[in-house]
């Protein structure tokens, strides 16, 4: 793989794959071009944020030791990503929020052009200790990574919202279980990006958001509560979308989805969806 940094204008995903004719490949854990359509709504969604399985690997063809506990959910290649039509699915003005590796920086600006959107800035993430100081557990080549980047590129025309001119472009807290993103991220986005908003590569149901992703196999354990991994797949947390966007009833989102009236009633108390009381009207949308 290429040191030298690649401009957002750099040659299409297409013919970047000749960095690594050079290394064994790293194989996925599940077949990689079974991903399902991106959601859709009318209009587009005006904020996405992703946090992809980025798959990388050093000279060596070694897998990069910081990455080496990647093997807990399937990666996908920089194409893979790259050929993801997010482009379409979203309005002609809007927001990306994309989540990439230091070490991963122009292969996220890659991205980021693909999808149609233009980089102009970014947030960081600063990992604490309980104490405040830096998260000094971060592995890498060169240094030790107590920080991530959350890319934010614009498609279109549209600036951020009046409370983001007085937002600082960091978050830190503490570090959670492996890869996962801090929560502060979805407050810190709907304070400056309007919705509707979509999130790839979800683990989890959040109120106001359409997620997708796919329910692994494997466990994760947060804080005390089981949370199922992801992959790639419209997971259930639609259901807080439709019930609470398309004004759906419980009924109508089982036969919809195909799941159990308590599957659709578990997803909706995840997501912190406050549920219209039994025999109560639903309300008109306009």
């Amino acid at each position: 793989m290429s040191a030298e940094p690649v401009a957002p204008t750099a040659e299409p995903c297409e013919t970047r794959t000749e960095f690594k004719s050079a290394v064994a490949p790293v194989q996925p854990l599940r077949p990689e071009d079974d991903v399902a359509p991106l959601p859709q709504i009318a209009g587009g969604f005006q904020t996405v944020m992703a946090d992809p399985p980025w798959r990388f690997q050093n000279r060596t063809g070694k897998v990069a030791p910081e990455h080496r506990r990647l093997d807990r959910y399937s990666t996908m290649t920089l194409e893979n990503i790259c050929d993801l039509d997010v482009d379409s699915v979203t309005a002609n003005n809007a927001h990306l929020y994309l989540w990439v590796p230091n070490a991963l920086l122009p292969e996220g600006l890659k991205v980021m052009e693909n999808w149609g959107f233009r980089y102009v800035s970014n947030v960081i993430w600063a990992k604490r200790r309980k104490d405040g100081g830096p998260d000094g557990r971060g592995v890498g080549f060169y240094f030790r990574n107590v920080t991530e980047i959350l890319l934010f590129g614009v498609k279109g025309s549209m600036r951020t919202l009046p409370p983001a001119r007085s937002q600082v472009n960091m978050i830190e807290t503490r570090k959670r279980e492996h890869s996962r993103k801090p929560d502060e991220q979805y407050d810190f986005i709907e304070r400056c990006s309007p919705g509707p908003y979509l999130e790839l590569f979800a683990r989890y149901p959040r109120a106001n958001w359409t997620v997708w992703g796919n329910e692994a196999s494997e466990k994760v354990q947060p804080r005390g509560k089981v949370y199922k991994g992801y992959q790639g797949g419209v997971i259930e947390s639609n259901v807080a979308w439709l019930y609470q966007q398309e004004n759906k009833s419980i009924r109508e989102i089982s036969d919809e989805t195909g799941l159990s009236i308590r599957k659709v009633n578990q997803s909706l108390d995840d997501a912190g969806v406050e549920k219209r009381r039994p025999g109560r009207p639903k309300a008109r949308v306009s």
